[in-house]
């Protein structure tokens, strides 16, 4: 038997009844050969609450000793579960993200991984260890400060060790039974999917999908780590995000693979930019110099009177405020007349590698989106994924009205979220 990598998430292991519960499947793991390797998030809402608590005590949440206060959620778990799988007689050492040798730049709070350098690990399980590593976190290379990854963080943790040690599979334990084709708390009859490419569960991934993120998707592809999305609640067999299906699942894959969602996001309006050559570009370095990310652009046809053009691009609400002021900054050089925010919004968005080859997607796509009486204010487009952006109010009704069109719609039991995230 090979060497495992398993993340559980902060719902699996919430409480000490939970990480009991996480002991005895990882014993069981080992019991069956493998070499194991655990990597654990925060218990339950300890990031969260450690965020209340920085805000409470300064106006500052961001920087070096932020990330030092949230890697300690994951350093409380990955100590909690090495006692319990001892107390069950079975040796397991825990590591954090620095002993484990996860390398990364200097930038706080959402730190890239460089490199993993796993010696320690590798000893550990060489003695006949368990290692349980915290995820979410590392060390950078430069100033050897303490870093966090960002949202997803120990799902990337987890890949990336996977990488490091050639590992067989990376199996994420989470409070749902794999990869749906809608999230089960917005659409009741959404189905489990048995296999998903590489390229379809990014583009799901980066479209609100909440069991993965992309960055641990787009590292798993690198590397061709085979991925098993499962809950840590059942025993049931999940969903393998993969190069090729595993075992007996179908080789044909499936012409929409599923409908995400996102409400995490914000559309800022710039009005009145001149519609010349190099003005958008000037907008987008503005943004860029600011080290923010954007999603969908899109450019209004010029008025001919005035010479004028209005460009809109969405955001993460929580980088709102940074993209307004470096606009703001280089208002003078661009000569747009006024910024417009909006974070009430919602994105959906329709994903499928089959779509490319079958005429009438789209159609059905914006049908869908009418009958349910749902107003679309941008578009954008790839090969495989079709996304709009609607007002927030409509985006549980947009989605289930586009499952149902798509026959995505079970007829078995409804999805269950365990752990009540998704996550």
């Amino acid at each position: 038997m090979g060497l495992v990598v398993q993340k559980y998430g902060g719902s699996s292991v919430a409480d000490a009844e939970g990480i009991k519960r996480v002991a005895k499947r990882v014993i069981e793991a080992k019991k069956n050969g493998h070499q194991v390797v655990v990597v654990v998030s925060a218990m339950g809402d300890t990031t969260d609450e450690l965020i209340d608590l920085a805000g409470e005590v300064s106006p500052v949440t961001s920087g070096r000793e932020f990330d030092m206060l949230l890697t300690a959620g994951e350093r409380i778990s990955m100590a909690l579960l090495a006692m319990a799988i001892k107390s069950l007689g079975h040796e397991a050492q825990s590591f954090t993200g620095s002993q484990a040798g996860v390398i990364t730049d200097s930038v706080h709070n959402k730190a890239r991984i460089i490199d993993v350098t796993p010696g320690r690990i590798q000893t550990a399980l060489d003695e006949g260890n368990i290692a349980i590593v915290a995820g979410f976190q590392g060390v950078s290379q430069d100033k050897k400060d303490i870093t966090t990854l960002g949202r997803g963080g120990s799902d990337t943790t987890a890949v990336a060790l996977a990488a490091a040690l050639n590992a067989e599979v990376c199996e994420i334990y989470t409070d749902v039974d794999g990869v749906f084709t809608a999230d089960p708390r917005v659409v009741k009859k959404a189905r489990k999917i048995d296999w998903i490419s590489f390229e379809d569960m990014l583009e799901l991934a980066s479209s609100g999908s909440k069991v993965l993120l992309h960055r641990c998707v787009e590292y798993a592809r690198r590397y061709n780590i085979p991925i098993h999305v499962r809950s840590s609640f059942s025993g049931l067999r999940g969903t393998w995000v993969s190069n090729q299906p595993q075992g007996d699942q179908p080789m044909e894959q499936a012409l929409i693979s599923g409908v995400a969602h996102d409400t995490s996001e914000a559309k800022i309006t710039v009005v009145g930019v001149p519609d010349k050559p190099g003005e958008a570009a000037k907008i987008f370095r503005a943004i860029a110099d600011a080290e923010l990310n954007i999603d969908m652009v899109v450019q209004n046809v010029s008025a001919a009177s005035t010479g004028l053009t209005d460009i809109s691009f969405t955001l993460p609400k929580t980088d709102g405020r940074r993209a307004i002021e470096a606009l703001e900054r280089a208002k003078a050089g661009i000569g747009f007349d006024s910024l417009r925010y909006d974070d009430q919004i919602a994105k959906i968005s329709l994903v499928g590698a089959g779509m490319k080859t079958n005429p009438g997607v789209t159609a059905t796509f914006f049908e869908a989106l009418s009958g349910a009486g749902v107003n679309i204010e941008l578009i954008s487009t790839s090969e495989i994924r079709i996304s709009v952006v609607t007002r927030k109010d409509d985006v549980n009704e947009a989605v289930r009205a586009v499952h149902t069109a798509f026959g995505l719609d079970s007829e078995s039991d409804e999805a269950v979220v365990y752990g009540g995230t998704g996550r």
